[in-house]
């Protein structure tokens, strides 16, 4: 026995308890003071520049404040805490730097360029590329290297037009300083750099956690938008509009992103097609790159904007390569796709006829040698049952276990392909009949080992055709149907392997013979001949078993052994049967109205048994015709219970409950009904006409002792048994002697239409000598 056992928790956060809307309430709080204070600054244009977004306690307390909610909500989250950490923190680090500068300006001093403030300033860009990153990473599992270089192809761009175009007027505003003019342009470049990130994440994170990400993107864009008019008011001079949004961008932005890893997302909708990533931000990069290096060679342009362009067109080359590398990996994985199993890893059936098509079309070239090919056509044997008893999951197993079983039989040049379903194929080139006759032998002996199947193992049988081209068929399609009719009829007669014989598989056709079989029940072309019952307690017929016929307009009467396994590979059985109750029930009425009081027998399948609306039918047609339940006697085999034998068994005792009597027929033609005797509601044993033919053999006595056994034994659990196969007057003689409910065969009548049929009173003389009348 196991025991279980608790596993240590982490503690639980301290703020757990805290709840979202009281931080909602903050947000909106918030937003109320910068609408405030925006629409101040639309009112009085001239307070920005007395209180700028950097020379103000005000501004850097709101800073502080949003800060700090976005660092809570990695205290208080339960999953992912690291990219609102590191959110919180770039945010925290940009506030330090306004905290720093407000220090720096009290007293109306100028602050230096550089100053302490940069440093912090220029510290919010890294940590905000890593919680960016991180967002990207939770919804995208893994980030590839072309999704890289699409952000570093833009972020390159941006920072080359940035210093082509802004870069000399930097230095020039700073007096030459250099450090000055490089940390200025850091600002913009790392906007660019972020917006870069952003956009191409946009372009990635298509139908995923849309508003936090549209949140992110939009600060990072009011960011760029306000760090380029601060940047152009420091060259070329300020504006109205330009210190306005200058004043405003930070603070908003800072809002948003605060904002945006409080948002609880939608979830995806995975019926959304999948859109791929886009290359506007990526082409704009590279065109702009080219733009750059062509001026550089007509006007003198910074050699770091040079440089940067360089580095933009370098990755851009980079990613084409990938690419291409990419395309055609991808081209690659497509078409083993196209030809390979997904379940099996084997070949499919369009890689099959890429084979065949092949070998035919070098068949039909008069200068290549001759060749010919054996073409196996697998079927695996009640492989449904595997799956209608273990589930389907189990059934893929098998199927996964059989491609290296087979595979191991075979050459390596021969081609192992699944067809689909449980249906494989096999090509041999350079093969004969015999050859292939003794690779099917091959196949088949590896289905004598159970295949394991989690905690159970079952063992599966298969049916095989063989047709070989260009002696059979001289095209892909001809010689799989050939191998297909062989393998049908190789799972009719149980034979498991058969090869395409033209004279039996062409007016025999048993895939032709199965849709004529749908057309004969459509038109209900059967007939029914009746075998009478001899009571051999009274010596007077007490039944009559109703045996199916079909005329069969190129083939002649047929009997139900060359028929009825093709009804149920054509799934026509159900109708059918429906077809002989009716005609039975109906005969078997006009007879008892006619003064015969005798039981009717009818033999089912075990599809008819396991139908589900078997006993609904069997319930209506006796209702229609007015007939008691108990004088019908439906017949199943032992096969039949054997393939279910839990449904089986409920079903017997629903016909038990109906009035209706079970027959067991064939019994002792198998091994298994004794022991399942005791628990099904069956009220009758009909021994196998094998069985009864023991009488007659040399170990005489043997045969009556092992025949009376077995009437004592259903005897003994009340049941009533018949011997069918009754041919001589012997054999029906011992039967009455040693206790035999009733006998059936050609010696008391043969099967004859109703029509032909006379329920006479009384049996023949021989009849009456033979039960000692």
């Amino acid at each position: 026995m196991v025991s279980s056992v608790a596993l240590p928790q982490a503690p639980a956060s301290p703020f757990r308890h805290l709840a979202t809307r009281p931080i909602w309430a903050a947000y909106a709080g918030l937003a109320t003071v910068l609408l405030a204070y925006i629409v101040t600054l639309l009112i009085h244009p001239g307070y920005a520049a007395v209180t700028s977004i950097t020379g103000g306690w005000g501004i850097d307390g709101f800073e502080f404040v949003v800060a700090a909610l976005c660092v809570s909500k990695a205290l208080v989250g339960k999953s992912r805490p690291r990219m609102p950490l590191f959110l919180g923190c770039a945010l925290g680090s940009w506030c330090a730097g306004d905290i720093a500068l407000t220090i720096e300006s009290l007293g109306g001093r100028q602050p230096a360029s550089p100053s302490v403030a940069d440093m912090f300033y220029l510290g919010f860009y890294p940590l905000a590329y890593i919680a960016i990153v991180l967002f990207m990473r939770g919804e995208l599992r893994r980030l590839t290297a072309p999704s890289w270089l699409d952000g570093g192809v833009a972020g390159l761009g941006a920072a080359a037009v940035c210093a082509a175009f802004a870069f000399h007027n930097i230095i020039h505003s700073t007096g030459g300083n250099t450090l000055s003019a490089a940390v200025n342009v850091a600002y913009p470049i790392g906007d660019l750099l972020l917006l870069a990130l952003v956009v191409g994440g946009t372009a990635v994170l298509r139908g995923k956690r849309r508003t936090p990400w549209l949140l992110i993107a939009g600060a990072c864009a009011l960011n760029t938008v306000g760090d380029t008019f601060n940047l152009f008011s420091s060259t070329i001079g300020s504006s109205h509009v330009g210190t306005l949004l200058d004043t405003v961008a930070w603070p908003g932005s800072f809002l948003l992103m605060s904002m945006a890893v409080w948002v609880r997302p939608r979830a995806a909708n995975p019926l959304a097609p999948q859109r791929p990533a886009g290359f506007l931000l990526p082409g704009i990069a590279a065109l702009a790159g080219l733009v750059i290096l062509f001026t550089g060679t007509l006007h003198g342009l910074s050699r770091v904007s040079i440089g940067l362009a360089t580095a933009t067109l370098v990755l851009v080359g980079i990613r084409l390569a990938l690419s291409a590398r990419g395309l055609r990996l991808l081209t690659e994985q497509r078409h083993r796709q196209s030809m390979t199993d997904e379940l099996t890893g084997l070949g499919n059936r369009r890689y099959l006829f890429h084979v065949l098509n092949t070998f035919f079309a070098d068949l039909a070239d008069p200068l290549l040698p001759t060749r010919q090919l054996a073409f196996l056509f697998l079927d695996l044997d009640h492989f449904k049952a595997i799956n209608d008893s273990f589930g389907h999951a189990a059934g893929d197993k098998l199927l996964r276990q059989l491609g290296p079983r087979l595979t191991a039989s075979l050459r390596s040049t021969d081609v192992l392909v699944r067809l689909g379903g449980d249906e494989f194929a096999v090509v041999l080139l350079n093969a004969d009949a015999e050859y292939a006759t003794l690779v099917a032998q091959r196949l088949m002996a590896e289905f004598a080992h159970p295949f394991v199947l989690d905690v159970v193992s079952a063992t599966i049988g298969a049916s095989i055709g063989i047709a070989i081209a260009p002696q059979h068929a001289s095209d892909p399609a001809g010689v799989l149907r050939c191998a297909d009719i062989a393998m049908y009829r190789a799972k009719l007669e149980q034979s498991s392997i058969e090869t395409y014989n033209e004279d039996l598989d062409d007016d025999g056709n048993l895939l032709r013979l199965a849709e004529e079989l749908r057309v004969a029940v459509q038109e209900k072309q059967f007939v029914l001949h009746y075998q009478p019952q001899l009571d051999l307690r009274t010596g007077q017929f007490s039944g009559v078993e109703a045996l199916l016929r079909w005329p069969h307009p190129r083939l002649g009467m047929m009997a139900p052994l060359k028929f009825l396994p093709v009804a149920e590979e054509a799934g026509v059985m159900p109708s059918l049967t429906a077809l002989v109750l009716d005609d039975a029930l109906h005969q078997w009425a006009e007879w008892r109205a006619a003064g015969h009081d005798i039981d009717l027998a009818i033999n089912v399948s075990p599809s008819n048994l396991l139908d589900a609306g078997f006993i609904g039918s069997i319930s209506e047609q006796l209702e229609t015709h007015h007939l008691p339940a108990g004088r019908l006697v439906i017949e199943i085999t032992e096969t039949c219970i054997i393939t279910d034998y839990e449904r089986s068994r409920g079903v017997i005792e629903e016909l038990k409950a109906l009035g209706v009597t079970v027959s067991i027929d064939d019994f002792g033609a198998g091994f298994t009904s004794i022991a399942y005797l005791r628990d099904l509601a069956v009220g009758e044993l009909k021994l196998d006409r094998t069985f009864v033919s023991g009488l007659l053999s040399e170990d005489k006595a043997r045969g009556i002792d092992l025949i009376r056994s077995t009437i004592e034994l259903g005897h003994a659990l009340g049941l009533r048994v018949v011997a069918e196969g009754v041919e001589d007057l012997a054999t029906l003689e011992v039967l009455g002697q040693i206790g035999c409910d009733i006998a059936q065969g050609y010696f008391i009548s043969k099967p004859m239409p109703a029509s032909d049929l006379v329920l006479q009173a009384d049996i023949s003389a021989e009849a009456e000598v033979a039960l000692g009348s």
